[in-house]
């Protein structure tokens, strides 16, 4: 079920106005969201020559219990045990199989630290809280605190306590769309200058071209690129993509892509050009957005800034992408 606090808000309000005074208490516990605090470690680079490791471990543990207690005292959260064992080291990295113990044992929150002595006066403590439901953390900050006396840890306790419950409170942001499997097709060449001929040279530009879009693509984050090369079939020739009767689709729906694109430059003089794209749906083959530059100036090196140009404001800027419409082959 859904363990989000803002649903568990609901849950619970929706159980008090329709009058659920007689829900059974372990039901009532599933509701609220686990929270495991874990012993937190301690390292001490003060210098100091004092031996206090003693009484640090002792505060640690006064710190970590009424961590445990404040954090909790929350009705809408339920305190899990630790499931870091005698070998778990505190101050280490959580490792995957330290957050699935936890999630095994039942909580939907890892919360741990690391409490650092700096100087005889300065102390640190980093906190992190993270998400096990959706893998991901949801607080990490460092305090600095003054004092290595019992009320200075107690001050510190407070306010970390205070501000992890805030952390849990804030709705989080929803999770980002899975990127677009995106077939992405050598760009092409459609050369109608009096020369006609494409050299070795022009070769090379075009696949700067494409390299350049597919960086910006993918940089974009809206993007997965699925490998395309090594699959043209008799109907695709290097080069002729563009016209092999939407060969492009039947490709990308092949390699199990969501979207095909398409890039062509057209050579009007040997210093002016145009670029133009098609991308297209991979499961229906309409035309999910298009475009064209225009007439531009410049030799085949200025192709790829024309073309990351065209794909940045026709396609990846917001509100610029056309319609879907009707493939037209």
């Amino acid at each position: 079920m859904p363990r989000s606090r803002s649903v568990l808000q609901t849950v619970v309000l929706a159980g008090l106005m329709l009058g659920f005074g007689h829900t059974c208490p372990s039901a009532l516990a599933a509701q609220r969201v686990g929270v495991e605090v874990q012993d937190f470690g301690y390292l001490d680079t003060s210098g100091e020559p004092t031996d206090q490791s003693a009484s640090h471990q002792e505060r640690l543990q006064a710190f970590t219990a009424a961590l445990r207690r404040d954090v909790t005292a929350d009705p809408l959260y339920r305190l899990v045990p630790s499931s870091c064992g005698s070998t778990c080291e505190a101050s280490a990295p959580p490792t995957a199989e330290r957050l699935h113990a936890a999630s095994q044992g039942g909580a939907n929150v890892l919360i741990i630290g690391l409490v650092q002595k700096m100087s005889t006066l300065v102390q640190w403590a980093r906190v992190r809280a993270i998400d096990l439901d959706k893998n991901r953390v949801l607080f990490e900050k460092l305090y600095s605190f003054r004092g290595d006396n019992d009320e200075a840890w107690r001050r510190a306790e407070a306010f970390v306590a205070r501000e992890i419950r805030e952390a849990l409170a804030t709705p989080q942001p929803a999770a980002a769309p899975a990127p677009i499997k995106l077939a992405l097709f050598n760009f092409e060449l459609e050369d109608t200058s009096a020369a006609g001929q494409e050299t070795s040279n022009d070769g090379a530009e075009l696949v700067n071209t494409t390299d350049a879009v597919r960086h910006m693509l993918l940089q974009s984050g809206r993007y997965a690129l699925v490998p395309v090369s090594g699959t043209e079939t008799d109907a695709a020739k290097p080069r002729a993509i563009r016209d092999c009767g939407g060969c492009d689709v039947e490709i990308a729906r092949k390699l199990g892509a969501d979207q095909s694109l398409i890039g062509v430059i057209t050579r009007i003089s040997r210093t002016e050009y145009l670029v133009r794209f098609q991308l297209h749906d991979a499961a229906t083959g309409n035309v999910i957005a298009a475009g064209d530059s225009g007439l531009r100036m410049g030799a085949n090196y200025s192709w790829s800034r024309g073309a990351t140009r065209l794909i940045r404001d026709k396609l990846l800027e917001p509100g610029q992408a056309t319609q879907p419409t009707p493939a037209s082959r």
